[in-house]
């Protein structure tokens, strides 16, 4: 990408940013969560004071922990007990998935696209980055994982409110198949929802590694060495869910599962055979864990 070409990408993204009202801003709560768990110093009393104030976030956060997706021995009763049992950064990730969900508001752009099928897109594609995650090994972070998924396309949120028309002219066109989604996109709006997906979760002051997954969750070879398994992790996630079809599949339906994707991700063709059979479930599990 040429200077110029970047330049005027960024001014598209932040001229939308100034414009969106409804997903500009993350609920206050949600925003002093983040800062608990990325401040060194903060404790976890620190995050439990946070959340108690909030009954219905409370309430959420238990309802996660207790729910199949976790498939914990025993219920848990108290808010500290589940930071005791998975960790500040897990129940911070989970607070802001519970976050995320209200900006998935129903409503039906086109034939092709309603907030509902990019939704249950979101989860599956978090749902899938988790079980790749599992299956390579990784011992911990897999909330973090799941959180990534579930974001990647959260551009496409900031698209439907600021660039409305062009957008359906965008899944129009994608949908007769004359183009990429990626290019149709940075043809007829000037950005492609990775672009703005950077910029709002760079306004949300998310982690690093977050913003990374979600600004280059199609193109994850530009990552630094120390992003691009995620960043991977997710590519290959979104392409298995474009390919299922699960919910909003525009964006990575032409997208291929290579040798270096599911190498860069660390799983083998067989793990990937079990994260296929068993998605589905695991999907449904996670709907009805993060719905209401």
């Amino acid at each position: 990408m040429s200077v110029e070409v970047a330049c005027r990408e960024k001014a598209v993204v932040t001229r939308a940013l100034a414009v969106i009202s409804d997903i500009a801003t993350l609920p206050e709560v949600t925003v002093k969560i983040i800062g608990i768990v990325e401040d060194p110093n903060s404790t976890a009393r620190d995050l439990h004071q946070v959340i108690k104030t909030d009954p219905a976030l409370s309430a959420k956060v238990l309802k996660v922990v207790n729910s199949a997706f976790y498939g914990l021995p025993g219920q848990v009763a108290s808010v500290d007990r589940a930071i005791v049992l998975l960790g500040m950064s897990a129940v911070k990730n989970i607070a802001v998935a519970a976050s995320i969900a209200r900006l998935f508001k129903s409503g039906k752009m086109s034939e092709q696209f309603s907030a509902r099928d990019l939704w249950r897109h979101s989860v599956a594609v978090g749902v899938a980055a988790r079980l790749i995650a599992k299956a390579s090994g990784q011992p911990a972070g897999l909330d973090e994982v799941f959180l990534a998924g579930l974001i990647h396309d959260i551009g496409i949120l900031v698209q439907r409110q600021a660039f409305a028309d062009q957008l359906s002219d965008v899944i129009a066109r994608c949908s007769a198949g004359e183009g990429d989604f990626g290019n149709l996109e940075v043809a007829i709006i000037g950005a492609d929802h990775q672009a703005f997906g950077d910029g709002l979760t760079t306004k949300w002051k998310f982690p690093r590694h977050l913003r990374a997954a979600v600004g280059f969750h199609h193109y994850p070879e530009k990552l630094s060495a120390e992003l691009r398994k995620l960043g991977s992790t997710v590519c290959l996630a979104d392409v298995i869910c474009c390919q299922r079809k699960l919910g909003f599949h525009l964006t990575a339906q032409h997208g291929q599962v290579t040798e270096e994707l599911v190498q860069a991700t660390g799983v083998t063709p067989e793990q990937l055979d079990e994260i296929d059979e068993n998605l589905e479930e695991a999907l449904e599990e996670a709907e009805n864990m993060l719905v209401g």
